[in-house]
């Protein structure tokens, strides 16, 4: 039998909706497989971190502290580690430490030449900095040296060890740093000394004459040669030093030798009762891990104010203005009562004096016979 060609068949309804939920889902899947990659590649990260080590890896410490003499030589250990899914070459230097305007701790620009304990470290070879690749996960050990010039000055100087990474982002370069804290003594004349200068006051007044503020600013300077910090106690007192209001506490954080920094305190609920008397102590106090500089001195400053009490000054011109009326008034009164009294005596006199008069006439024209006269000598005897 021959055969027959076969026709094209058209695929049933069931069957075309089968084949395009088919290619949707192939669709689908392909979407999703790369959404993932991208993903993964957006969550690539630069991640680094660095901390004080012995020679096998990291330690307990949280900073380099270190009280050496002039001209002598140390060495230690720093490990830096790539925290990140990315291969990344890390630099690694040391620099000076400076405080920011806000008090924080900051360190000189990667480009910046150290001057002080920055210049004083170096790693293998006397070289200043190193770079290191790293790939995702990776750590080192970095040995490094300190070596104190014959001629450094007693006191605290500052610097830190410094991690950076540089990368594009967009069209810039982004210098990622971070940094360990380097403090290195030098025994000698050990000064702690923290100074409170330019103490103002302002009184703020409020409708509620107990809701004012009292808002103090001062300048604390670190005038010795270790580095300090320092708990605050801000207070305003009133007549006889009684306490106007309850104390405020706030903690200044740590100041290297030479800085300076202006502080803004407000204290609040502070009553209008005239006198007041904003005052500030300083307790100086050393960070932890720090090397202890000895006695520490409490400085206090204190300024005086004026928080006029306005609405006990309106009560008594009030209650003075209602007493100037009533004294007018009970005066005028009293003028008055005094006028009217001598009038009504005076007329009450006069009335009388007609009376007497009145009553003489009447008597004589009746007692005497027509035509009589009575004499003087008569009247006496009729009297």
């Amino acid at each position: 039998m021959p055969s027959r060609p076969l026709s094209p068949r058209l695929a049933s309804p069931r069957s075309l909706r089968r084949h395009i939920a088919l290619a949707l889902v192939a669709l689908t899947l392909a979407g999703g497989l790369g959404s993932l990659t991208s993903a993964a590649q957006a969550d690539d990260t630069d991640g680094i971190s660095g901390a004080p080590a012995d020679s096998s890896g990291a330690d307990d410490r949280s900073r380099f502290s270190y009280q050496v003499l002039p001209g002598q030589h140390l060495d230690d250990f720093y490990i830096v580690r790539n925290t990140g899914t990315t291969t990344q070459t890390m630099k690694v230097f040391a620099t000076d430490a400076y405080n920011t305007d806000d008090g924080s701790y900051g360190l000189l620009d990667t480009d910046a030449t150290p001057l002080d304990s920055g210049a004083w470290v170096s790693f293998d070879g006397g070289a200043t900095q190193l770079s290191i690749p790293l790939g995702p996960g990776e750590s080192r050990v970095v040995p490094f040296a300190l070596d104190v010039p014959a001629e450094a000055s007693p006191g605290d100087h500052a610097a830190g060890i410094v991690t950076s990474v540089t990368a594009p982002s967009g069209e810039i370069l982004v210098d990622r740093r971070i940094a360990t804290r380097l403090y290195v003594r030098v025994p000698g004349d050990i000064q702690a000394a923290l100074t409170i200068s330019s103490l103002t006051a302002s009184y703020i007044s409020q409708a509620n004459p107990f809701g004012g503020a009292t808002t103090l600013s001062y300048t604390v300077t670190n005038k010795g040669n270790v580095a300090l910090a320092a708990n605050v106690v801000v207070g305003v007192r009133t007549y006889f030093g009684i306490a106007a209001v309850p104390i405020v506490r706030t903690e200044l954080t740590e100041m290297l030798p030479g800085g300076s920094r202006v502080v803004t305190t407000s204290v609040p609920g502070v009553a209008q009762l005239g006198y007041l008397d904003p005052y500030v102590s300083i307790a100086p106090t050393v960070d932890a891990g720090a090397l202890d500089p000895g006695p520490l001195r409490v400085v206090d400053r204190d300024t005086v104010i004026l928080a006029p009490p306005w609405w006990l000054i309106a009560l008594l011109v009030a209650g003075g203005a209602a007493w100037l009326v009533i004294r007018v008034r009970r005066t005028r009164n009293d003028r008055d009562a005094a006028a009217w009294i001598a009038y009504t005596e005076a007329e009450a006199l006069r009335k009388a004096s007609e009376h007497a008069s009145v009553g003489v006439s009447v008597w004589a024209g009746v007692g005497a016979p027509a035509g009589a006269h009575l004499g003087d000598h008569d009247l006496e005897a009729e009297k």
